[in-house]
């Protein structure tokens, strides 16, 4: 028997805004909720504080399914910027139709200064096989789309 080995992927951004605005998009509640998910969801209940450690979930509706799609973890650490870089990190499992919690994997959002400009690195480790990596690179591409959206208006 083969044991698949385990996947990471990693994206990144530069974006024409302070670090300190990049770092608040991507870590306070109120802003996170306005691009988290892939194109096509809406946010239906969020928990998300990426200011401390603790629990956070998000419920997510597909706008033309309703199908919901549940992610829950763990916040790891929090390394607000210090000489233009921090660091959250959080654990993520979807949740089944069942509710309960699938394979874990752990996800980084690194934001650091890149010249005028700031950098968005997001590193997303330990995923089950290629094709979940696959799928995971999708979704945050999506998502990415609308974090660029978001720091643009």
């Amino acid at each position: 028997m083969t044991v698949a080995a385990l996947q990471d992927l990693e994206l990144t951004r530069d974006y024409n805004v302070p670090v300190d605005r990049l770092w608040q998009a991507v870590t306070q509640p109120d802003q996170i909720v306005q691009w988290f998910g892939p194109e096509g969801v809406d946010i239906d209940s969020c928990i998300m504080d990426f200011t401390k450690t603790g629990p956070w979930m998000c419920d997510m509706v597909g706008k033309e399914s309703g199908d919901h799609f549940k992610v829950s973890g763990q916040i790891t650490h929090v390394r607000p910027p210090v000489k233009a870089e921090g660091s959250v990190g959080f654990t993520w499992a979807w949740h089944g139709p069942d509710g309960k919690r699938g394979p874990e994997s752990h996800v980084i959002f690194e934001v650091t200064s890149n010249g005028d400009k700031a950098r968005f690195r997001l590193i997303h480790r330990e995923l089950e096989n290629a094709e979940m990596a696959q799928e995971h690179s999708r979704g945050w591409l999506s998502t990415l789309t609308k974090l660029d959206a978001f720091l643009s208006a």
